[in-house]
């Protein structure tokens, strides 16, 4: 099979197109024929060594696809069916093995495309909004990024929420699109002071909750932006790692809360991935969550959807199409 495979880390570059064995599902799993894989943040940490892993990998932890074989002892899922997962490693290739326990059968009226696209910052969206700050009506919110993949999904959550939504942005154009998927306000950050122009909008109240997936440029401004006793949902870093920071500072803020979550630790179980994922799913079938598809690779060119992505020149998903 084809696959990208990593020996070493570092830039894009590293990302090198081989012809690989196609692998064997053991007891527990399923192999997938690929349709469509998502790119994501972690797929570039993982590349620079910022997180750690075994060399060589294939990259990639979400796709979706038709499942081609079944292990020992195998009876959730059968040849021929259409499955999508995240968090299991290995999907910049043409074939994945996956835990079965991992798999969500993809709803009628979904695509392969869609369910790939959805599967990671779908429920990304959906454990900030429901469950690391659950949303409530009326809440003024400040969501980075919000042209992003996750931004967009985010920021329409927490509008069918209740939610008042500022949302930072780059480009007049990402403007046109945090504000068409139900953000009141967007803040352009390469102008304004993000943080002051919260302040404003709130008359000088501050929000309960700021999303950050920017982390090292937009970490002070965040928790400048919060309330007392508000929570500062750091979920990425775009911009680079947040440099150490002195505790004391969340008591003379306004005893605030900082929280860094994975989505590995809100789909822990079984039930819980069924319920985010089934959400998530659920929702663009019935076209009440709106994705983003317009940046789609072949799987050679992993290297520049990894240039496109860190260079913020996509808005929503990107997918590789083995």
């Amino acid at each position: 099979m084809r696959a990208i495979q990593i020996t070493q880390t570092g830039g894009a570059e590293v990302l090198v197109l081989r012809e690989l064995p196609t692998p064997t599902p053991g007891p527990g799993e399923a192999l997938i024929q690929i349709e469509a894989c998502g790119v994501n943040f972690i797929d570039i940490y993982l590349r620079e060594g910022r997180y750690p892993s075994t060399l060589p990998f294939i990259p990639g932890q979400e796709a979706a696809g038709t499942v081609a074989a079944i292990g020992p002892g195998v009876n959730t899922v059968k040849v021929g069916d259409r499955v999508a997962w995240c968090g299991a490693p290995g999907t910049y290739a043409q074939f994945a093995v996956a835990p079965v326990a991992r798999l969500i059968a993809i709803p009628i009226g979904v695509t392969t495309q869609q369910a790939a696209a959805a599967m990671l910052q779908g429920m990304t969206a959906h454990y900030l909004a429901y469950s690391t700050y659950p949303i409530q009506m009326g809440d003024a919110v400040l969501i980075h990024a919000g042209a992003g993949g996750v931004g967009l999904l985010l920021i329409q959550m927490a509008k069918s929420l209740g939610a008042r939504v500022f949302a930072t942005v780059s480009t007049e154009e990402k403007a046109v699109l945090a504000h068409a998927a139900g953000a009141q306000e967007t803040i352009l950050y390469t102008r304004e002071d993000f943080a002051a122009r919260v302040r404003e909008f709130t008359n000088g109240a501050g929000v309960p909750v700021v999303y950050d997936s920017v982390g090292k440029t937009t970490f002070d401004g965040s928790l400048t932006c919060l309330r007392p006793r508000g929570i500062l949902v750091l979920y990425g870093g775009s911009s680079g790692a947040v440099p150490p920071f002195d505790l004391i500072q969340l008591s003379a803020r306004g005893s605030l809360f900082i929280t860094r979550p994975t989505l590995k630790d809100y789909t822990a179980t079984r039930e819980e991935l069924v319920i985010r994922a089934g959400d998530v799913l659920r929702w663009v079938a019935e076209g009440s969550l709106k994705l983003r598809l317009e940046h789609s690779y072949p799987l050679a060119e992993a290297a520049q959807a990894h240039r496109d992505l860190e260079s913020r020149k996509t808005t929503g998903k990107i997918l590789l199409i083995p």
